[in-house]
């Protein structure tokens, strides 16, 4: 099987993933099992083991589009907003990678073939603009925690970077939801499409920064090669 094909391939891998977890959705309703009652009695008959079922649920549910916030209600009245933050973040440490390696594995490769010279496909490059941005993202209550983790590991932003950014940036909001959880109201599909508008700007931003020198910003973001307003719109340096 040659490049191109492997790359195709990687492609439709993601997309049936993707599709399968909106499909799990559709049919199942799985959210009325992610409920904070029906989670807090999940918990109370796991006993000791109930911190690692928290943080496997947890994990899972970041990985797909399925909403975290009431597991963090559930977290909170369960084990206490300190403890409750402690396997929240755990958990979405672990479901935020497992997103991150997927999208980067299955999508970046075909992504770079089109955007040869991009700041994306520069790590310094991308460690030095999508670190904020991740980490802006996830201070923004409204927006689909798994979406960001997917649009990054599309770039080459290294994986340091991304997890310092990401757990960071998730510590303030998940304590605030185990602490006030069940005061906050997020509609899912509010924060699918923001969370879709705000990972565009990973590609939108260096892409405007390179072709238009975006608040004269280029100058910041050195590589081998620097998109220009030709013809092919690459020429090396």
């Amino acid at each position: 099987m040659n490049q191109k094909s492997r790359s195709a391939l990687k492609i439709v891998i993601l997309i049936a993933v993707l599709l399968f977890f909106a499909a799990l959705q559709y049919s199942f309703d799985v959210v009325q099992y992610l409920q904070p009652e029906t989670v807090k009695s999940t918990l109370a008959k796991m006993g000791i083991w109930a911190p690692f079922v928290y943080v496997v649920i947890m994990a899972l549910v970041v990985v797909t589009p399925l909403p975290s916030l009431p597991l963090n209600i559930a977290a909170g009245a369960y084990f206490g907003p300190v403890l409750g933050t402690l396997y929240s973040v755990t958990g979405a440490t672990i479901g935020a990678l497992v997103s991150f390696s997927l999208a980067r594995f299955l999508g970046r490769e075909v992504l770079e073939r089109y955007l040869k010279g991009h700041i994306n496909f520069c790590t310094p490059c991308s460690d030095r603009l999508l670190t904020k941005l991740v980490l802006l993202g996830r201070l923004i209550p409204v927006l689909s925690f798994d979406l960001i983790s997917y649009g990054a590991g599309l770039t080459k932003m290294s994986v340091r970077n991304y997890m310092i950014a990401n757990f960071i940036g998730m510590l303030p909001l998940t304590f605030i939801y185990n602490y006030f959880g069940s005061m906050v109201q997020i509609n899912f599909w509010v924060s699918v499409v923001l969370g879709l508008l705000f990972t565009a700007l990973f590609f939108v931003l260096p892409f405007w920064i390179e072709r238009y020198d975006l608040f004269s910003l280029r100058k910041f973001f050195p590589h081998a090669a620097t998109v220009t307003g030709s013809q092919n719109g690459i020429v090396k340096k």
